[in-house]
């Protein structure tokens, strides 16, 4: 007698603070992870989940969509044409690679962008030129850092220097730039853009600013 496996659960968004959600890490953007932030000024996306049926009704049960935020030019998905046709909304991205998304509603920026009344885009260029964090000023502060920012091997949040590293001092700085910008009181939490595993059952990374040391 053959038995047969027990089907897996379907891989959807689950909730990891109140107003947010994570989606599985997608292959599209090589493991990178994405994020659902609910809000009363409009929904967004921040980078690219993988197109899948799941994921697709998620965010058609969700509503109208503000914008998808880019973090950097890794998290762009090759289905991004077909998200933003099937969303309706604008791209929010970095002006230095905006040309990575030629025909395409984009809105740019260069050093600060305020998207909602809780949401502001920070440019924080060294992963990749025009690498983004997206900071929403609810739940204490919670950054959204790409991959300018990553969980090392023990879990903690830290600039690495990766093959694909556009300019090494320029992410020191950037770093330096974010410590001076918030305080214990305005970060609470980090959402990284990849290496969640590392995380080891964690949501998030709380208590996010005492990790802002100077290298």
């Amino acid at each position: 007698m053959t038995l047969s496996s027990p089907s897996r659960p379907p891989k959807v968004p689950h909730l990891i603070l109140p107003n947010l959600y994570r989606f599985p890490p997608s292959r599209d953007i090589l493991g990178g992870t994405a994020y659902f932030i609910v809000s009363s000024h409009g929904n967004i996306v921040v980078d690219c989940p993988a197109w899948e049926s799941e994921n697709q009704e998620f965010l058609k049960e969700q509503g109208s969509l503000a914008g998808i935020f880019i973090t950097h030019r890794g998290a762009i998905s090759k289905h991004i044409g077909a998200m933003q046709t099937a969303l309706d909304c604008p791209i929010f991205i970095q002006e230095q690679e905006a040309y990575l998304l030629p025909g395409l509603r984009v809105t740019t920026f260069h050093e600060r962008y305020q998207l909602t009344n809780d949401l502001r885009a920070v440019w924080t260029p060294g992963h990749s030129p025009g690498s983004a964090c997206l900071y929403d000023r609810r739940e204490g502060g919670i950054l959204f850092s790409g991959r300018h920012l990553l969980p090392d091997h023990q879990g903690n949040p830290r600039p690495l220097r990766l093959a694909k590293t556009f300019h090494w001092p320029r992410q020191l700085r950037s770093v330096e730039a974010l410590r001076t910008e918030f305080t214990p009181e305005t970060l609470r939490y980090l959402c990284p853009g990849a290496n969640v595993g590392f995380l080891r059952g964690r949501s998030t990374i709380d208590g996010a600013y005492s990790y802002f040391k100077p290298e």
